[in-house]
C-alpha cells in the first residue's frame, strides 16, 4: 500500500503557479522570485491570501494616491460603462471634456488643454514628439538620474541604468546633463560656497551641442525613484530662465510628483516655475485604472488651431479611465488629501530628526510632501553608500536583508540600491505613519551594524 502524501495547494500557491508559470515579471529574473500574493486593498494596507495585513509604504509604484479599494472610484468606473466603455478619440464624452475642465483648474496658468494617453511613458513620448514638432529642433535634454519611462523614447530620455541593456537601440539626439545631487554634489561643493555649477554646466551643455538645436528639457517636478534628489531652491526657475533665453521648451515630468503627492497638485507649484508642458499618470487615477496626460501651454494649443496635431493613441480619453479621473480628483478635494500629504510630510520629516540619531546607517533623508527616501550609508563621513548606484547582486547582501526584514514585519515598499522609500498613500495619518517608520527603524538595526563609524 502506497504512502504517498499528496500535497493539496493552497489558494495562494495555485495563484503563484499560475503567475509564474504563464506570465512574465517586470525587471526581475523569472525564477526565484517570491511576490506577495495580494487579495485585496483597504485604505493603506494590502492583504495576502493567508490573511497577513502589508503597510503600503510606497503606495504601490507611488501611484495609488487615494488608498486602496475606494469604492467611489468602482461605481463611477462602472456606471460609465453602463453608458459607453469606448469610444474612438475623434469621438467625445462628458467625462472627457469634465477631465480636462478639472485638469485646467489644477494647473499651473496657461496651461488649459491636455491630450489623454495611456500612461506615463506614452505622455514622453508625445511630449518628445510634440516638442520636435514645434519647435523645428531636434535635440531634448534631460538629466541622468531620472525615470521617464519604459518605451524606447522615454527609456532614452531617462538616465536610468535599467536602459543600458536595450542602448543600441536607443533613441537618437537624446543628450544628459548631470544632477543637482546636493548629498553627493558632481563639483564637490559643500552649499555654502556653491555657486550653482549645476546650473552653469547645463548652460554649457546648451552652448555645446547648439541652442538652436535644443527642442526641450524634460525635468521631473521632483524626483522619484532615482533617489527623491531636491532641486536646490532656485534651480528650476533657473533652467526655466535658460529655456526662456534660448526659445527651449520646459517639460515637466509630474508622472509620480503630481496629484498631491508633494503637497500641492504639482510638484513645479513648489518652485513658483510654469512649464510649457507636463506629462503625467499615476495619481491622474491613482493607479485604478491606466491613463496618463500630456497638459500643454495655450500658446503650444493655439499653434495647431488651423494645423493638424500629428499625435494619437487608439486609448486617447478612454471613457472609462476618464471617469475614473474624474472621480479621484474629486476625493482628493472631498478627503483634502494634498493638504494631509503636505501636513503628514512634515509630521516624517521630525520623525526622522529622532531616527536619524538613533540610526548611523542614515546618512541623508530627502523629503517633500509625501515622495521621500532614506539614504543609507556604511559611513557619514565619507558617505560611502550601503550599496553603490546600480548595485551588482552580490553589493545588495545588506540592503537585501534590510529590504527582506521590512517584508517580514508587514510593509510593503520600494527598496532599490542604498533607498528606502517613504512614499505612503495620502491618506495616511499620523499613527499609521509611527506604525511604518517603526517596521522600518527595527529593520534599520541590519544596516547599523554595517556602519564603520557611528
Amino acid at each position: 500500500m502506497s504512502d504517498t502524501i499528496f500535497h493539496t495547494k493552497t489558494e495562494a500557491e495555485e495563484i503563484f503557479d499560475d503567475s509564474s508559470d504563464y506570465t512574465l515579471f517586470s525587471w526581475s529574473k523569472q525564477k526565484g522570485i517570491n511576490p506577495i500574493a495580494i487579495k485585496y486593498g483597504e485604505g493603506v494596507y494590502l492583504y495576502d491570501y493567508d490573511g497577513k495585513r502589508y503597510l503600503d509604504f510606497s503606495s504601490g509604484l507611488m501611484n495609488v494616491n487615494i488608498g486602496h479599494g475606494n469604492q467611489r472610484v468602482t461605481r463611477a468606473v462602472a456606471e460609465q460603462m453602463t453608458q459607453v466603455s469606448y469610444v474612438t478619440p475623434g469621438c467625445i464624452t462628458k467625462v472627457r471634456g469634465e477631465l480636462g475642465k478639472k485638469l485646467a483648474s489644477i494647473t499651473p496658468k496657461g496651461l488649459n488643454k491636455t491630450l489623454f494617453t495611456t500612461g506615463g511613458a506614452e505622455a514622453i513620448e508625445n511630449a518628445i514628439k510634440l516638442a520636435r514638432l514645434y519647435t523645428g529642433r531636434h535635440k531634448i535634454i534631460t538629466r541622468y538620474r531620472a525615470f521617464h519611462g519604459a518605451s524606447y523614447g522615454a527609456m532614452t530620455a531617462g538616465g536610468d541604468p535599467r536602459k543600458l541593456a536595450h542602448d543600441s537601440q536607443q533613441v537618437p539626439n537624446i543628450v544628459h546633463i548631470e544632477d543637482p545631487y546636493c548629498y553627493h554634489c558632481p563639483w564637490g561643493k559643500q552649499p555654502d560656497w556653491c555657486k550653482r555649477e549645476c546650473v552653469s554646466h547645463v548652460e554649457r551643455v546648451i552652448e555645446f551641442e547648439g541652442p538652436e538645436n535644443v527642442a526641450a528639457i524634460i525635468l521631473e517636478g521632483e524626483s522619484g525613484t532615482s533617489g527623491c534628489i531636491k532641486y536646490p531652491a532656485d534651480y528650476l526657475g533657473k533652467i526655466r530662465a535658460i529655456c526662456d533665453k534660448h526659445g527651449i521648451l520646459l517639460i515637466a515630468d509630474e508622472v509620480m510628483s503630481g496629484f498631491g503627492r508633494t503637497g500641492e497638485w504639482f510638484a513645479v507649484d513648489l518652485h513658483g516655475v510654469v512649464p510649457d508642458m507636463i506629462a503625467t499618470a499615476k495619481g491622474i487615477t491613482a493607479g485604478y485604472i491606466p491613463l496618463g496626460a500630456l497638459i500643454v501651454s495655450d500658446k503650444i494649443a493655439e499653434h495647431y488651431n488651423d494645423k493638424p496635431l500629428m499625435l494619437g493613441l487608439t486609448y486617447s480619453a478612454h471613457p472609462v479611465a476618464c471617469a475614473a479621473g474624474v472621480e479621484v480628483l474629486k476625493i482628493y478635494e472631498d478627503e483634502n488629501m494634498v493638504e494631509n500629504a503636505r501636513a503628514m510630510g512634515k509630521y516624517i520629516d521630525l520623525q526622522m530628526v529622532q531616527m536619524k540619531a538613533k540610526h548611523p546607517s542614515i546618512g541623508d533623508w530627502r523629503n517633500t510632501g509625501l515622495l521621500g527616501c532614506i539614504e543609507l550609508v556604511k559611513d557619514r563621513e565619507t558617505r560611502e553608500p550601503m550599496a553603490p548606484y546600480n548595485a551588482k547582486p552580490d553589493e545588495m547582501v545588506v540592503m537585501n536583508k534590510v529590504a527582506a526584514k521590512i517584508k517580514e514585519l508587514g510593509m510593503y515598499t520600494f527598496v532599490r540600491w542604498n533607498y528606502i522609500f517613504i512614499a505612503p498613500p495620502l491618506c495616511i495619518n499620523k499613527e499609521q505613519v509611527d506604525e511604518g517608520l517603526q517596521i522600518i527603524s527595527e529593520a534599520l538595526k541590519i544596516a547599523d551594524d554595517k556602519v564603520e563609524h557611528g
